[in-house]
């Protein structure tokens, strides 16, 4: 073990405190996993989806990425909400996103970056798309938030348009999608009020959520 001892003896100190607090956990944690939440969030490391939400290993599913992005054509995200919907059979998945995201930042402005440009194009298209609203905003730290809150919200649309979740709908599957927001200040999320439980709610849940930024300024 000549690197990272430290990570090693963090683990067993780790193991031994769940095991004296829940005896049978990985006992159970071997058999099958039957989280009922799917956590779409971003890949910072301030942001771990188990804790914030307080729950254990195995009691919610996680994709990350950088800013909580799904696209139609990201094999990845769209392979990770199959298995939870199609074999876990999970009863809501949360988008997620946070102040200070990076990702949104970076996205705020057309500077080059390098590959990560051609991610960060579609967090720019949410930028292009609500630019009348955002021009609204004097200041550019509230602009970045409001950017952050908007971005959830059309993920959380884009959630809701896969094959994947559409089918679930259509065969009757209980499921619903949440778009929250966490503040790294004081660690508390927040609703975006974006709640869709059926194909038909989409649009006008949708609508009712930017209206609701809108009103916010």
């Amino acid at each position: 073990m000549r690197l990272l001892p430290e990570l090693f003896q963090k683990n067993r100190q780790w193991a031994e405190k769940v095991r004296s607090e829940h005896p049978d956990f990985f006992t159970k944690l071997t058999q099958q996993q039957s989280p009922h939440y799917l956590w779409i969030g971003c890949a910072d490391s301030r942001v771990p989806a188990n804790e914030i939400i307080g729950l254990l290993p195995g009691e919610v599913f996680v994709h990350r990425n950088v800013a909580n992005v799904v696209i139609h054509t990201d094999i990845n995200a769209l392979s990770c909400i199959e298995y939870a919907v199609c074999v876990l059979k999970v009863e809501h998945i949360i988008v997620c996103g946070h102040y200070g995201c990076g990702g949104v930042k970076a996205a705020q402005h057309d500077r080059h970056l390098g590959l990560i440009d051609n991610w960060l194009r579609h967090i720019r298209d949410v930028r292009w798309k609500h630019e009348p609203m955002l021009q609204r905003i004097e200041s550019e730290q509230r602009r970045f938030d409001k950017l952050c809150e908007l971005n959830v919200i059309e993920q959380v649309n884009n959630v809701c348009s896969t094959t994947i979740v559409q089918q679930a709908w259509a065969s009757g599957q209980s499921l619903a999608v949440h778009g929250w927001i966490y503040r790294l200040e004081d660690g508390l999320l927040q609703d975006l009020n974006t709640l869709i439980t059926n194909s038909d709610e989409i649009s006008s849940v949708y609508r009712l959520a930017i209206e609701q930024e809108a009103q916010k300024l």
